[in-house]
């Protein structure tokens, strides 16, 4: 771990800046700047035993000793120097303290944290936001300054699929790696309190790290020294500041802190108007409780009027919009095909006896090797894709990931093995290479293999596709929260690989003038099916979120406003394909003689169903809100980032927006 110029060394050309070389060739922790105050310098003089969520303090004595090298006087080889600090109280869990009556918004521990982990302008590690409420004159704002708050349960750390994350029993800092993170973003995503800071230029992501430098000489964070108001404060967690009476744990605008049991301890005397609005373009503001807790609620901000808005239907997330569809596409149709074949269904089995069985199988290899493209293109850093897998223990993404690598390997040997026990490919084999085909492999033996691979493969699709909707079940997205993204997913799966089998199939039995009617009704029955359980998932969530007074109903509110039109067109598309395709099938079943015009009529259905499947998609990555904190300065507000952008100011560095062109 390294960390940047605060605490300089001695000065001597031969030690360098990480420490001094003693007389015994041994390295000290560097010196104290003799310019440092006071009230720069920690000064905890009694340690609880455990914090308000009943965990203990000391991380030695929570680990029991058996965390990695959990010893008291472990090395952390800040800048690659082995020393140890002198602090007492290096294994104690350490927090923030913020004192919102005092903040007067000046964003010098915002400029302090930037100079000292030298961020370009489009980062801060720590960042300054305001909500207000109130008339005038009796007018209210509350400063909110918020960094990484690290946290007792990191859900970034669970989450990292890179495993760039650690929580270290020294001053129980969760701190991040950036050359180990390949840039998916997943941790921005999960993370509550916009403490992840995704560089799209570089490609990684790099976050607040405690000062640990600092705190190795009894120096609190940079931040901390750098504030004019005396609202920020820090040391052993549950210890209150000198001059303080409360240690609560939200203010208006922090987002619940059961979701992470965050180290941050607030105070907030002065008394607040009952409703405190964010000045940023999210419609989202405070309402106080029963409780006197302040709880989310949606502010409409963009009225009622309903708009098409089709061109940010367009995000950064296109290729998980493409990775997610074409890999559930793959998914439905190979199982689809292989199982109903293996379950002797009418025409399956015929199918699969057929040269064009395994080029359906290619197919749906060839839709899952783009799918897996597309989302390693997604990443920061593409070429460190295999270190997605580090963290199986924890993060759904690894997991995922395996899961469709499993299934595309096996998919792999399942189409060569279906070759090899084609009669047909059988003997183009043996002309092509001169070795008859029965000296390779056995037609048996190969049927065999293929049947191993076929369950293997749809096995470990199952194991991928339930992980990838494990991905988006995300506290701090309550859009995504909800179990509706499930049956998006499985109703995807169905439908579009249904489709994708459907118009294999047909074809098929129907150039070879063999029976496509009960095969037909199989995969359409299926496609619909996927359609009617999408469509259950779609209203559920209506009903759902459009009671919801949180950043989920938020989210539903831009759903029916900013994208009001869209999201009619979805729905009515979606409806009037469920209507079409059970008139369908209902003329199937009462007309068994049906004929082309009913499978054209059936391809109107699959290109509506393309259709939506993309708009659905799309809106389901653009509209999500975080629990995050409010922003208000420049950039942290994404209305003024779409500004900036519409204009050109976007353009000019020190505005700290990245023009788009210039993303990783």
């Amino acid at each position: 771990m390294t960390t940047t110029h605060d605490n300089q060394g001695c000065g001597k050309p031969e030690c360098g800046s990480g420490g001094c070389a003693s007389k015994s060739g041994q390295q000290r922790i560097w010196e104290i700047r003799t310019e440092e105050q006071a009230y720069a310098k920690l000064s905890d003089k009694q340690i609880p035993a455990t914090n308000r969520y009943g965990q203990k303090v000391d991380l030695i004595e929570l680990t029991g000793g058996q965390a990695p090298n959990a010893t008291p006087g472990r090395s952390m080889f800040i800048n690659e120097n082995p020393a140890v600090g002198s602090n007492p109280n290096r294994n104690k869990q350490h927090g923030f303290f913020f004192t919102a009556d005092n903040c007067i918004g000046c964003h010098a521990c915002e400029a302090a944290c930037s100079e000292k982990n030298e961020n370009p302008p489009h980062l801060a590690f720590r960042s300054v936001g305001y909500v207000e409420g109130g008339s005038f004159p009796d007018y209210k704002r509350m400063n909110i300054s918020m960094a990484c708050n690290h946290c007792d349960d990191p859900v970034c750390l669970k989450g990292c699929p890179t495993r760039a994350y650690t929580k270290h029993v020294e001053y129980g800092a969760v701190l991040q790696d950036p050359e180990t993170c390949f840039g998916c973003g997943y941790c921005t995503w999960v993370c509550p309190y916009n403490a992840p800071q995704l560089d799209p230029i570089k490609g990684q992501v790099s976050k607040c790290n405690m000062c640990v430098d600092r705190l190795e000489v009894g120096l609190k964070p940079a931040c901390v020294s750098a504030c004019v108001g005396n609202a920020l404060d820090f040391g052993v967690i549950e210890n209150i500041p000198e001059r303080r009476e409360q240690a609560r744990v939200e203010i208006p605008g922090f987002p619940a802190p059961e979701i992470t049991h965050p180290n941050i301890r607030f105070q907030q005397i002065r008394q607040l108007p009952d409703e405190m609005k964010r000045t940023d373009s999210m419609p989202v503001k405070y309402h106080k409780d029963e409780a006197g807790r302040y709880r989310p609620a949606i502010d409409q901000k963009k009225g009622q009027a309903k708009h098409w808005n089709l061109a940010r239907l367009s995000s950064r997330e296109n290729p998980l919009v493409l990775f997610t569809l074409a890999a559930q596409a793959a998914a439905g149709a190979f199982a689809l095909a292989f199982l109903g074949a293996l379950a002797g269904l009418p025409g399956f089995g015929a199918f699969a006896q057929s040269m064009a069985y395994p080029v359906l199988g290619l197919v749906c290899f060839g839709l899952v090797a783009f799918g897996l493209f597309m989302s390693t293109m997604h990443l920061g850093k593409p070429k460190r894709f295999y270190r997605g897998f580090n963290n199986l223990r924890y993060s759904p993404v690894s997991r995922e990931g395996l899961g469709i690598a499993i299934f595309i390997g096996c998919l792999g040997l399942h189409i060569a093995a279906s070759i090899a026990a084609q009669p047909d490919y059988r003997v183009l084999f043996g002309r092509i290479v001169g070795i008859p085909a029965d000296a390779v492999i056995s037609p048996a033996a190969a049927t065999q293999l293929g049947t191993v691979f076929g369950v293997l493969a749809v096995l470990a699709s199952a194991v991928g596709l339930y992980y990838m909707n494990r991905c988006y079940r995300i506290k701090a997205r309550p859009f995504w929260n909800h179990w509706q993204v499930g049956t998006a997913f499985a109703g995807s799966a169905l439908s579009l690989g249904g489709l994708l089998t459907g118009v294999a199939i047909t074809a098929t039995l129907g150039f070879a003038g063999l029976p496509y009617q009960d095969a037909m009704l199989t995969w359409a029955s299926v496609m619909l099916a996927g359609m009617v359980l999408e469509g259950i998932g779609h209203i559920g969530h209506a009903r759902s979120l459009g009671q919801a007074e949180h950043e989920g109903g938020a989210a539903y509110y831009i759903q029916c406003t900013t994208f009001g039109k869209t999201f009619w067109l979805r729905n009515a598309l979606l409806g009037l394909n469920v209507l079409l395709a059970s008139a369908l099938l209902v003329w199937m079943v009462t007309q068994p003689a049906f004929g082309r015009n009913t499978v054209l009529a059936f391809g109107v259905v699959g290109l509506v169903l393309v259709a939506t499947s993309l708009i659905s998609r799309a809106l389901f990555y653009v509209l999500v809100i975080p629990t995050t904190m409010p922003g208000a300065f420049f950039w942290k507000n994404k209305g003024f980032e779409e500004h900036a952008r519409d204009i050109g100011l976007a353009n000019m560095p020190q505005v700290g927006v990245v023009p788009k062109h210039a993303f990783h």
